[in-house]
């Protein structure tokens, strides 16, 4: 595993240039750059003409686990010390444009989990005092390696031995523990029991997001924790940050194992009838073939064992899972031999693929006519 300099600095000479106490007419997009997230920024506007104090600005890498968590230790800090801090999620679908936050006068502005779009980091520090950007991918040392001029207000921390959320942990984490001697009630960031629940989700999220793929039921808790990427977004689920800290590793790797165990049991109930097709009517031999309609998610499974029962019986050893799609019917061909190309059978009928794993769309009259071996 290659291993980078932890903490990476990079600062450049240019000063940040004053934000303009004007008011921005931002359009109104579709997409992630969502009107909810502009009338936020909106909002801020209001708040300066008012004299009340301006926020700092969070923005963190949506739909990304460690993004949200670096989210939620920002808002932890900031919460705790009844700072003014808005938080917003930052999509490469539609994302924010540096020109939103011209005119905001965020004094202090978060980046986590992400750099952005080319020179977005470099642009954002041009009209914003303090910006501080967090990440942890190998991808983001080559890239800030090329760019040149930064702003002398632009903090890179790119650690690619710890993930986002762990590093904002310790930054947020150390900044707390400075300024807590004015705070009452408060021991750390996170509560005592809250520590080891949040370091174990930690713990897991870095084995994945550092591909490390080590720790203990590793692939369960990936499967189990899909549902939440959907629930990230602080625009549209005001309760992420209390989901985040009840979120537990045990009980995701358990319902990791539960989503497999149901999956196996689905397949095998399909396995259980399975049928001889002529693939190309004969031209490139006879495999066996389940349908799947409704259980298109298992057809990767289920043609892998199909193939090799198949050749067990002494036909090709491919595998074939056929299955409605948008109304169109749907072949998946996949094969463990490495001497066997299921492409060419798939992009002889409009399909694609690599030889282990293809698919196409077949007409159901041609579908008839490689089933017909069945009814012999």
């Amino acid at each position: 595993m290659l291993r980078l300099t932890s903490g990476f600095n990079l600062k450049g000479s240019n000063a940040a240039a004053s934000a303009a106490s004007l008011t921005l007419l931002l359009p109104i997009r579709q997409g992630f750059r969502s009107p909810a997230a502009l009338q936020a920024l909106e909002a801020h506007i209001d708040a300066e003409e008012r004299g009340q104090e301006k926020p700092r600005l969070v923005l963190y890498n949506y739909p990304s686990l460690a993004g949200a968590f670096a989210a939620l230790f920002a808002h932890l800090y900031h919460s705790a010390l009844n700072l003014s801090c808005l938080v917003l999620p930052f999509s490469s679908v539609e994302p924010l444009r540096v020109a939103d936050f011209r005119f905001i006068g965020i004094q202090t502005c978060y980046m986590l989990d992400f750099i952005g779009p080319k020179n977005f980091a470099g642009e954002l520090a041009k009209i914003i005092p303090r910006v501080i950007a967090f990440d942890h991918r190998l991808c983001t040392l080559s890239r800030i390696a090329n760019m040149a001029n930064h702003p002398s207000n632009l903090e890179l921390r790119i650690d690619t031995r710890k993930n986002s959320a762990r590093a904002s942990l310790h930054y947020f984490s150390e900044k707390f523990s400075e300024d807590k001697s004015s705070i009452r009630g408060h021991e750390s960031l996170l509560k005592l029991e809250e520590q080891a629940r949040v370091e174990k989700m930690i713990s897991y999220m870095e084995d994945a997001d550092l591909r490390r793929w080590e720790l203990a039921g590793i692939k369960e808790f990936g499967i189990g924790i899909r549902e939440t990427r959907t629930k990230l977004n602080t625009l549209t689920n005001p309760h992420v940050f209390k989901q985040l800290l009840e979120l537990d590793a045990d009980d995701l790797i358990a319902k990791g194992n539960s989503y497999i165990t149901t999956r196996l049991d689905a397949a095998n109930n399909l396995l259980a009838r399975p049928f001889k097709i002529r693939l190309g009517r004969g031209l490139y031999g006879e495999c066996l073939a389940i349908r799947a309609d409704g259980n298109a998610e298992l057809s990767h499974e289920i043609a892998m064992e199909l193939g090799s029962r198949s050749a067990a019986a002494g036909l090709r050893p491919i595998g074939a899972v056929i299955f409605m799609q948008r109304g169109n019917l749907k072949m998946c061909l996949r094969t463990n031999d490495s001497s066997t190309d299921t492409s060419e059978i798939a992009k002889a009928f409009g399909g694609g693929g690599k030889p282990g794993s293809s698919s196409f769309i077949i007409r159901m009259d041609e579908y008839n006519e490689w089933t017909k071996v069945n009814s012999h």
